[in-house]
């Protein structure tokens, strides 16, 4: 049906580079994912310009940050950029490698301890670059082991740099502390970077001048320059929209809301079942006088320096369970002891302890009266007596009660029967495994810890390397390789995953709608963190959310009140909001506030009062917080955002519907003995499909150009020599789509000729097919329809010609690079001024900065004045003259170098300025591909 010379142009036109937009859409063909219209269009943002230096992704929570990376990742990748560097929290990094194999077939290697030193000891200089000792793939690291690799980084001239979480570096500007932040920034001073955060704003309007300075060093003019105009609280409203103007150069967001708005994106719904239980009498007594022997002020086994984290982790676990708290207790007793730590003993019991406030101080037992001692020794034995003979369990109970009832409505509203069940003990874990196995569930439970070295995991560990033997899925980092094994099994064979809070981030369980919190954090973001492993983009069912409330413990129903009604962490759409999350997160330290309510209140009475209290002084923090750092700076007016988002969804699904056409033509004409349907094909006993979710569903082979069948036949076609000239015979009778305009030439003939053109610069490199056309009578073909009519199958006949028409058709070649080389400058255009503008504000900036420094010169010498004025003695007049005439030289020397330091800075603009021209300087190349004759019959 089609040509040798149709599938070379087939080819061609699906391997083009182009401009930002044109290029995306091939990449966006060629993914595993439906892409939705807010995700293109912040990929399409970090795209847009050659001269940008990065981008900071801030949509909210939820709506697909990682897959806009991807995206970027795989057009630089498309581009033949291949040093690409994707900087990561430790536990996200298998992940991310995931997602990149099974969503965009992009390779990657984890690069950590044990592979990087392998690669040394063979030699291997620098690691990072590891086309060197395996095939070229995206380096993925955590944030540590690339802090740590300061040197080798800086080397590599990296052709982008992503940071995941990346307001782990907000804080750069602060003179101490941020070291890991400061260490990336200056190791990847000049290469191009996304930051993906979804709280880009959370304390101080300098954390955003922080992560805006990772970016571009010329963004902002300096610290002192950015306090003074933006980070006062009565920041003119005239300084508040040019902030607002800047930063929507260099920071995209979207909200939920807008998106929802849009139809385009399914927000699944949470669902709460929440299950009463009421304790023992063995339980509560074990409770009480534990609770009271953590109020105690003479502790021997909890000492001041570190009681608030001790006596919260016991709270904890305590609340957790009675078989928890038994290990707990022989610790608390060896720790009596043996005079050890108690802080560090306990951080094999609770997973979190470290990462809740890993500074407390240890302190020890030394000097304690032995009759003290022995005293407190006998206590916590009697508490552990007690543990010991508690035989029935209350909240365990009522999770037999409430599991299958969970599970039916998960599998009402479409939902696999599949639970996540979220403890913070590391003991309960253990015993609800034992439990739920003698209750149904034998075979069908994964446990997820910081260590799994249980039996059971090993096994699943062993027996998924061995399936996975040679296969990139294996990354080579035990704990991430651990994670893939067990989050497989319980996807693949299991009903239930118990995890600690080593689950709570960096797996993905969208396969799961169940999460049932056993023991509820105290700290809605680490709620919100647990949800979000199933609520989260990608989960195409409502989930549930199961909770206990203790009847029998008001401060726990409290505490739950508060997680749901006033953080709204469990119905709904959304979960808590950012700027909530946020909030907590950069400064109020909720478990602190509510353990010190435990610690103290005795009675229901007294509890309900400092839990109103708590929620009222919680409104009044957070409404500060948000007020004090939003300041509307990231606001957009919602019918423009989903106005614009819509627009993006049809453009999108019109151009990927035309590279879908264009494969299917290729296919076409390199697998003649195909057998080919409206969107897939069986070849050689395979069903191969342009689309992924149909090619899933039906067991066939995703038909995209860069893997398998569509990569080998794109450059089996790309790469084959034509003769130079040959006679095409179109039949518009096959044509699938009526084309008026080609269809006003059936009957006639002519001549044509197709060639590549490039316009490159340092940045850019965009190619187009130009197809002159003309007809025997000499009519030139308009460009659109010389494009259309190669799309028409046609017969080929190979003849030797002479172009009766080449004068015509090379003039209008001509016309057609002239076209595209106007349109190339006019962007470059648009480039150099918006640069421009950028610089112009910086120099303004920084000249702002010397006139701070000025007029606090100006102040600390009247200060100073005054001061002089008052001292009793001549000897401290004196004194206080030196000083003051040495600040009068600062001033007097400020002042005179004041025009030089103008001078200086606008020679940097004029150099930057240079140094952007001379990367937006044009060079052009053509590349002839073929010519012939054609005919057009009906």
């Amino acid at each position: 049906m089609y040509s040798p010379q149709q599938s070379h142009y087939f080819a061609h036109w699906l391997s083009l580079e182009g401009s930002y937009e044109e290029s995306l859409t091939k990449t966006i063909a060629s993914a595993k994912v439906d892409m939705n219209p807010h995700q293109i269009q912040a990929a399409l943002f970090a795209l847009r310009s050659p001269l940008s230096k990065g981008v900071i992704l801030a949509d909210e929570v939820g709506l697909g940050k990682t897959i806009e990376a991807c995206l970027v990742l795989a057009q630089r990748w498309a581009e033949q950029k291949r040093t690409l560097l994707l900087i990561v929290p430790a536990t996200l990094r298998k992940q991310w490698s995931q997602e990149l194999l099974d969503k965009f077939a992009l390779p990657s290697v984890i690069l950590e301890a044990k592979n990087y030193n392998k690669a040394k000891k063979e030699g291997i200089t620098n690691p990072f670059d590891v086309k060197n000792w395996q095939d070229a793939a995206i380096v993925i690291v955590s944030y540590e082991f690339a802090a740590g690799k300061k040197l080798e980084l800086e080397r590599l001239p990296w052709d982008l740099v992503v940071f995941d979480e990346a307001h782990k570096l907000r804080n750069i500007y602060k003179k101490e502390g941020a070291k890991i932040a400061k260490a990336l920034s200056s190791a990847l001073l000049n290469c191009p970077k996304i930051l993906m955060t979804a709280t880009p704003l959370q304390n101080s309007l300098l954390e955003l001048y922080g992560l805006v300075s990772v970016i571009d060093d010329y963004f902002f003019g300096n610290l002192a320059s950015f306090k003074a105009r933006y980070s006062g609280t009565n920041i003119a409203p005239e300084e508040l929209d040019l902030l607002r103007k800047r930063l929507s150069t260099i920071v995209n967001r979207t909200l939920r809301k807008q998106v929802q708005e849009t139809g385009s994106f399914n927000f699944t719904r949470r669902y709460s079942i929440t299950e009463d239980f009421t304790p023992s009498a063995q339980e509560q007594a074990l409770y009480d006088q534990v609770s009271n022997y953590l109020m105690r002020d003479d502790l021997i086994a909890v000492k001041p320096m570190a009681k608030h984290l001790v006596t919260l982790v016991i709270r904890k676990i305590l609340a957790s369970s009675s078989y928890a708290i038994q290990g707990t207790l022989e610790k608390m007793i060896s720790r009596l002891e043996d005079k050890t730590s108690l802080v560090e003993n306990l951080q094999t019991d609770f997973e979190a302890m470290q990462e809740l406030h890993g500074n407390e101080e240890n302190d020890t037992t030394e000097n304690i009266a032995p009759h003290a001692l022995q005293e407190e020794i006998k206590t916590l034995s009697h508490f552990k007596q007690l543990a010991t003979n508690i035989d029935k369990n209350a909240k365990a109970e009522a999770l037999q009660r409430v599991l299958l009832r969970a599970f039916e409505m998960t599998e009402r509203l479409g939902g696999a029967r599949k639970a996540v069940i979220f403890t913070e003990s590391i003991r309960t874990q253990s015993w609800l495994f034992k439990l739920l196995s003698k209750h149904g569930f034998n075979d069908n439970i994964v446990l997820l810890n910081g260590s799994n070295n249980d039996p059971n995991s090993q096994k699943i560990y062993r027996d998924w390397l061995k399936k996975h033997k040679d296969s990139v899925r294996i990354s080579g980092s035990k704990s991430a390789d651990m994670k893939a094994a067990l989050v497989d099994k319980f996807r693949d064979d299991s009903t239930i995953m118990i995890s600690t809070e080593a689950g709570a981030e960096g797996i993905n369980l969208q396969f799961c709608s169940l999460l049932i919190n056993y023991d509820l954090p105290w700290n809605p973001q680490r709620v919100e963190q647990r949800i979000g492993r199933i609520h989260r983009y990608g989960q195409k069912h409502d989930v549930v959310v199961v909770n206990f409330i203790n009847k029998g413990n008001r401060a726990d129903e409290r505490v739950f009140e508060l997680l749901s009604e006033k953080f709204q962490l469990f119905e709904g759409v959304f979960g808590a909001s950012d700027e909530i999350l946020g909030s907590i997160e950069s400064g109020i330290d909720i478990e602190r506030r509510i353990n010190a309510i435990y610690q103290k209140c005795r009675s229901e009475k007294v509890i309900n009062k400092e839990f109103d209290i708590l929620q009222k002084e919680l409104k009044i923090d957070i409404d500060n917080q948000v007020k004090n750092t939003s300041h509307s700076i990231f606001e957009t007016f919602d019918t423009d955002v989903i106005k614009r988002l819509n627009m993006q969804h049809e453009k999108t699904a019109q151009k990927i519907g035309t590279y879908q056409h264009m494969m299917m033509r290729l296919a076409k004409a390199e697998l003649p003995n195909a057998q080919f349907e409206k969107d897939s094909f069986y070849y050689n006993g395979i069903c191969y499909d342009l689309n992924w979710p149909q090619a899933e569903a039906h067991n066939a082979q995703f038909f995209r150009p860069n893997e398998g069948l569509g990569k080998k036949v794109l450059a089996q076609a790309k790469a084959r020599n034509l003769a130079s000239s040959a006679q095409l015979d179109f039949d518009y009778s096959q044509l699938e789509t009526q084309r008026s305009d080609v269809k006003h030439y059936i009957g006639q003939s002519g001549e044509l000729i197709i060639e590549k053109y490039t316009i490159k610069t340092l940045k850019q490199k965009q190619e187009f097919l130009l197809v002159s056309a003309c007809t025997d009578n000499g009519d030139i073909l308009a460009a659109e329809t010389a494009h259309r009519l190669l799309l028409i199958p046609a017969k080929v006949e190979e003849i030797q010609i002479d172009l009766k028409q080449k004068s015509l058709l090379d003039n209008n070649l001509q016309t057609l690079r002239n076209q595209h080389f106007a349109k190339a400058e006019q962007d470059n255009e648009q480039y150099y001024e918006e640069e421009t503008e950028k610089l112009e504000y910086w120099s303004t900036d920084r000249r702002i900065a010397l006139n701070i420094k000025m007029r606090q010169l100006d102040k600390e010498i009247s200060n100073a004045r005054r001061f002089a004025r008052q001292l009793p003695t001549l000897k401290e007049k004196i004194q206080a003259k030196r000083a003051l005439k040495k600040l009068e030289r600062e001033r007097d020397n400020t002042m005179l170098n004041y025009h030089e330091e103008k001078k200086k800075i606008e020679a940097q603009e004029d150099k930057l300025l240079d140094e952007v021209a001379e990367a937006l300087e044009m060079q052009t190349e053509t590349k002839p591909l073929f010519s012939l004759r054609w005919t057009l019959k009906g």
